[in-house]
């Protein structure tokens, strides 16, 4: 299927080229979900095997295009970082010769996961490219790619597409499903949305468990133990968002906060300040790498300190949270 919200870029991409203007190294920015990655397959598509019959628009699901002079570089299957061997191979195969004439391209993603030395072995590349190459990297997390590579590239920033647009396309995909509900989960992003359907019976499972601690119920403990067993990015992403509903709550009213798992008789026990001090601890958990810290050891401190009201969140600056949070579970 088509990605319709991506028309304004990819006939802004097809003019320039029609006019050869197009950049050597270019950046995607957006959201998880939004179709960073069909993009760039579709951008490969159109240099290195244009076809006037093919789709307008990046398509769902893509395909890696097979072709000698294409380059897909991602972090290997037993690893989460994109390493210097693979950024130096790369860079002496963009140095060959094409092997159609038409140029070469290679994607990197995501580009933020690029350890130091790897991104540090690609800046002359992206400064100055080997002949008629294109270079697509993209970025998921903007804050955790270094400004030297972020300088040397064209950033085009995909948009999310409004909610009626979104539901559209979702339902055109599996009709009757419960779009309304995943999208939100999901940030709003449709190929987010996809996956966050499978995901609503355990949300709506963590949503009572959230319900359950804030009226001074249950055990965080035990519904840590329950939650240690999910993907931990998956528990964070979820969690960030339902504390963002509830700021929202809190600032706009309960109307402007759908899919808010928990009731007001939760919130009004939350300061508004604790609430922001609490999603930073969230969100610095998720910019951790995977295995850096005891997953158990820190739900239960999230777990504890929501039973609580948030009340020890305000003992601390943002900061300082999350120390503060595991000093308190040693």
């Amino acid at each position: 299927m088509e990605l319709n919200w991506h028309k304004g870029f990819s006939e802004s991409w097809s003019d320039r080229s029609k006019q050869g203007r197009l950049p050597h190294a270019v950046l995607l920015t957006g959201p998880v979900g939004v179709g960073k990655r069909a993009a760039a397959a579709w951008m490969a598509q159109q240099r290195l095997r244009p076809d006037p019959l093919d789709t307008t628009l990046p398509v769902y699901p893509f395909e890696v295009l097979e072709h000698p002079d294409m380059r897909w570089i991602s972090p290997p299957d037993d690893k989460k970082t994109i390493g210097i061997d693979q950024i130096r191979m790369l860079v002496a195969e963009l140095n060959l010769t094409s092997y159609e004439g038409l140029g070469k391209v290679a994607v990197i993603e995501p580009a933020n996961e690029m350890t130091v030395n790897a991104a540090n072995s690609l800046l002359k590349t992206l400064e100055e490219p080997p002949g008629d190459t294109l270079l697509v990297l993209i970025a998921d997390r903007v804050g955790k790619l270094p400004v030297t590579i972020f300088s040397r590239c064209q950033r085009i920033d995909l948009a999310v597409p409004s909610e009626s647009v979104a539901l559209q396309w979702l339902d055109r995909l599996q009709p009757g499903a419960a779009w309304i509900e995943a999208l939100r989960m999901s940030g709003g992003t449709p190929l987010a949305a996809i996956a966050a359907l499978e995901d609503l019976e355990t949300s709506a499972g963590m949503g009572r468990d959230l319900q359950i601690l804030g009226n001074g119920r249950g055990s965080a403990v035990e519904i840590a133990g329950r939650w240690a067993k999910l993907d931990p990015g998956f528990v964070l992403n979820w969690l960030s968002q339902q504390v963002k509903l509830a700021v929202l709550a809190t600032t706009a009213g309960r109307e402007m906060a759908d899919g808010l798992t928990i009731d007001d008789s939760v919130l009004r026990r939350m300061d508004r300040r604790n609430l922001f001090c609490y999603l930073d601890i969230i969100n610095r958990l998720r910019g951790q790498p995977g295995g850096s810290y005891n997953v158990q050891l820190a739900f239960e401190g999230l777990l504890i300190d929501w039973a609580s009201g948030l009340k020890d969140c305000g003992l601390a600056p943002p900061t300082d949270g999350m120390e503060l949070m595991l000093a308190r579970r040693q």
